[in-house]
């Protein structure tokens, strides 16, 4: 049986990169820019950055910036009718995972019309083209937005996070600049930083799992565990640099065999109380590797990873002690960037879990994760997680 792997065709990666978007605007004979931010990066003159690249090459540009942090299907299309107006034949996206999945959304209307009611783009989507071109430029540490086939928009009238996978959706071009990352506040780059973690252990023990995505996932952990704390205490400007290298790495892997069902959960969270998605997956992420650390394969997955960040002795620990000891070090990990919280902070309500598991039950990382789930399992998950 054959597998697929699908990466962006170029990135670029390090301090300042963002001066290289002209010359392959220029290169690939673009004329004019759809420049899709949001407004706090616009206020916080994130997207200024990018703004005088172009500026200073005089590349025209119309900047749309009505993103939420959790995109709806209405940031989408009041963006689809404000790139039709600007005629603009490339998009440039700048932003976390917000800003590029809107930007992706966009892409694909753009040039399929047909789906432009969003909803049929739910799920593994069966678009006819490409999308419009699109480079990505992401703030943030987490998401992997700008390298994955993969975009999230909220279904505000469902309450359910919508999670397109379409290749015809991924940037042609991704640039990952660690001077537009370093301004994220601490408590952002903690959560992002935590989205990736998760995507990694996800994605190294998802029933896809292959060894390429194992290479990518494994070191995305690593680098994870060594950076992420220096780079959200102490604004380190290499361990910045090492988590935008290792959220995209991760994203590589993920993006390829997919999830689980923390992923799962979080998505209802961020549905339906508007959690952010990298604090969801950090609160959610030692309790559901308990469950999953129950199947033996699975405590298999963890000790490997436990040996390569730091724990030697794991290959002598018997699978209980290796899931303990595991489920230790990502809770320490969140506790030292400083997440804490649990998702009763975030207004969960035991009332609503039957809920919460029925929407997690649809969710397209379920299928993904290496224990099968019911919807009782989704309830006490959520009920341990308080």
């Amino acid at each position: 049986m054959s597998e697929k792997f699908v990466l962006n065709e170029t990135s670029y990666f390090g301090k300042g990169a963002r001066e290289e978007l002209v010359g392959e605007i220029e290169k690939r004979g673009f004329k004019k820019v759809f420049l899709v931010s949001d407004k706090s990066l616009v206020e916080a003159n994130v997207t200024a950055k990018v703004e005088e690249v172009l500026n200073k090459a005089g590349v025209p540009y119309d900047l749309y910036d009505e993103i939420k942090p959790n995109p709806t299907i209405k940031n989408v299309l009041d963006g689809v009718d404000a790139c039709k107006k600007s005629k603009a034949d490339l998009i440039v996206a700048v932003g976390g995972g917000s800003s590029i999945d809107t930007a992706k959304g966009i892409s694909i209307v753009m040039t399929n019309p047909e789906r432009s009611d969003i909803k049929s783009l739910n799920g593994a989507s069966n678009t006819v083209n490409r999308g419009m071109p699109l480079i990505a430029l992401p703030t943030t540490a987490g998401t992997a937005a700008e390298v994955t086939i993969n975009y999230v928009i909220t279904d505000e009238d469902a309450e359910i996070k919508m999670v397109c996978v379409d290749p015809n959706d991924i940037p042609i071009l991704a640039i990952v600049d660690s001077e537009l990352m370093a301004s994220m506040p601490k408590s952002l780059a903690a959560a992002t930083g935590m989205d990736a973690l998760t995507h990694g252990i996800e994605g190294y023990i998802t029933k896809a799992h292959n060894d390429m995505s194992d290479m990518f996932h494994m070191q995305a952990i690593k680098m994870i565990f060594k950076y992420l704390p220096a780079a959200v205490n102490d604004k380190d400007p290499v361990a910045i640099e090492k988590m935008g290298m290792a959220q995209y790495i991760a994203g590589m892997g993920f993006s390829n065999v997919g999830l689980g069902i923390v992923h799962s959960m979080a998505h209802q969270l961020g549905a339906v109380y508007d959690t952010p998605h990298g604090i969801a997956n950090a609160m959610l992420l030692p309790t559901v590797m308990r469950f999953n650390g129950e199947d033996p394969a699975t405590a298999q997955r963890f000790r490997e990873i436990l040996v390569n960040i730091g724990r030697p002795d794991a290959e002598h620990l018997n699978d209980q002690d290796v899931i303990n000891t595991f489920v230790w070090m990502i809770s320490e990990l969140s506790k030292t960037v400083g997440i804490t919280t649990t998702i009763k902070d975030y207004g969960a309500k035991e009332e609503d879990f039957e809920m919460l598991a029925e929407k997690a039950m649809n969710d397209p990382c379920k299928p993904g994760n290496p224990r099968d789930v019911s919807k009782e399992d989704f309830i006490e998950l959520y009920r341990r997680a308080m």
